[in-house]
């Protein structure tokens, strides 16, 4: 007599008949959701617009030529020709603030993705195999969760040199320890679950049960964490660019901007205003639909 196995209590899958209705279903009850609340709406709206500038900067959608120099329109203040004022150089700051939005885009999303697979992997599979294994990988988490992050990003770089790679590998081993925690928690207490072990009973291989029963229930403390760590990988890029060691120059950089103003700020404010602008509010909106996203995805937390 063929065993029958608990049904695991992630989601159900789609009808076969409805797989993309469903799907399309469940997204648009999603950004309903972060939508419906005004942090979750603010938060939306700015991560859009962060993506537009950023992309604007990609296909080369700029006033001026980021790079190109005006030099006598050296240190001008906001007007009908540069919005945003121009820098010693004579380079337009709009430009190089839209461009520099994609380059930090580039190195956020690059070593946040690279976190999150190495992570979660370490996560996932210390848990499930437990024992000695778990303990050497958390042990190993541990000693970067010792180091604060932008010192263990400045050790990184400094070991490896600078550059757009090393900077997104420098990021991405500093929040790798964040993804691991968050996977490895789900899956302890998933695998002793009935379904689990009922899975294991009728001799289901592992890899089967963590692809099908387990991994499913980390995707939405996985996806709460993504939304964050963005913000803060955004922040470590702009820090590591500000002491230049980020993205190197002449390539335009949020933090690199901020850095080589300081010394004329009190002549050219706008200078120093626009790029700690443009950091503050790109990292208020992924804070803002993080915590949107958490509330959405977590039960408990719904009103």
């Amino acid at each position: 007599m063929q065993q029958s196995i608990p049904a695991s209590p992630t989601l159900t899958a789609p009808e076969p008949g409805q797989p993309a209705e469903t799907r399309t279903r469940s997204r648009s009850s999603l950004l309903r959701q972060i939508a419906g609340t005004p942090s979750g709406a603010i938060g939306l709206a700015i991560v859009t617009a962060y993506v537009l500038v950023a992309l604007a900067g990609a296909l080369g959608v700029t006033p001026f030529d980021p790079l190109e120099q005006h030099r006598p329109d050296r240190l001008q203040g906001p007007n009908r020709t540069y919005l945003m004022g121009t820098d010693m150089l004579g380079r337009d700051v709009l430009s190089r603030i839209i461009k520099g939005g994609t380059n930090s885009m580039i190195v956020v999303l690059a070593s946040v993705t690279l976190a999150t697979a190495i992570g979660t992997t370490i996560g996932v599979l210390s848990a499930w195999s437990g024992g000695f294994l778990d303990n050497v990988a958390m042990r190993v988490m541990d000693v970067f969760f010792a180091f604060p992050a932008i010192l263990l990003a400045l050790l990184v770089v400094t070991v490896l040199g600078t550059g757009i790679r090393n900077t997104i590998l420098a990021i991405a081993i500093v929040y790798t320890p964040i993804f691991a925690r968050v996977a490895r928690g789900p899956v302890l207490s998933l695998k002793e679950t009935d379904f689990v072990e009922a899975a294991s009973a009728i001799g289901s291989p592992s890899w089967r049960i963590l692809l099908r029963h387990v991994l499913p229930n980390t995707v939405a403390p996985t996806i709460v964490q993504i939304s964050l760590a963005l913000s803060w990988a955004l922040l470590t890029e702009a820090g590591l660019s500000f002491l230049g060691l980020g993205t190197p120059p002449p390539e335009p950089s949020w933090g690199q901007m901020l850095s080589d103003s300081t010394g004329i700020a009190e002549i050219a404010p706008w200078l120093l205003l626009f790029p700690g602008l443009a950091i503050m509010i790109s990292v208020l909106g992924f804070n803002l639909l993080g915590d949107s996203l958490r509330d959405a995805l977590d039960p408990r937390l719904r009103r």
